[in-house]
C-alpha cells in the first residue's frame, strides 16, 4: 500500500496553484498593457520559481511515501522529517 499525501500539503499545492493561475493572467494582462520585456520577464522568473516548489514538495512526498512504504518505524519517520525540512530549506 502506497502512503496518500496528506491532505494539508495537497491544501497547500492547491494553493500555490491558484497564485500562479493568478501570475500568468497578470502576465496576459501585462502583455495587453504592453509592459516591459524586463517587467514580464520578472513574473515569469516568479512564476518559475513557484512552479519549482511545488514540483519539490511533490517530490519529497512522493521520496517520503516510497521510503516508508509499509514500514511505520518511527526512527525512519524522525529521520525523513529531518530531510524533508532540510531540503525545504534548501531549494526555497
Amino acid at each position: 500500500m502506497v502512503k496518500q499525501i496528506d491532505p494539508q500539503v495537497i491544501a497547500d499545492i492547491k494553493n500555490r496553484l491558484r497564485r500562479v493561475e493568478g501570475q500568468a493572467r497578470g502576465l496576459q494582462k501585462m502583455l495587453d498593457e504592453n509592459r516591459s520585456c524586463e517587467e514580464v520577464l520578472t513574473q515569469l522568473s516568479a512564476m518559475r520559481s513557484a512552479i519549482g516548489a511545488i514540483a519539490s514538495i511533490l517530490m519529497v512526498e512522493n521520496l517520503e511515501a516510497c521510503l516508508l512504504d509499509e514500514r511505520d518505524d518511527p526512527a525512519v519517520r524522525e529521520t525523513i522529517a529531518r530531510a524533508k525540512k532540510l531540503f525545504a530549506g534548501f531549494v526555497r
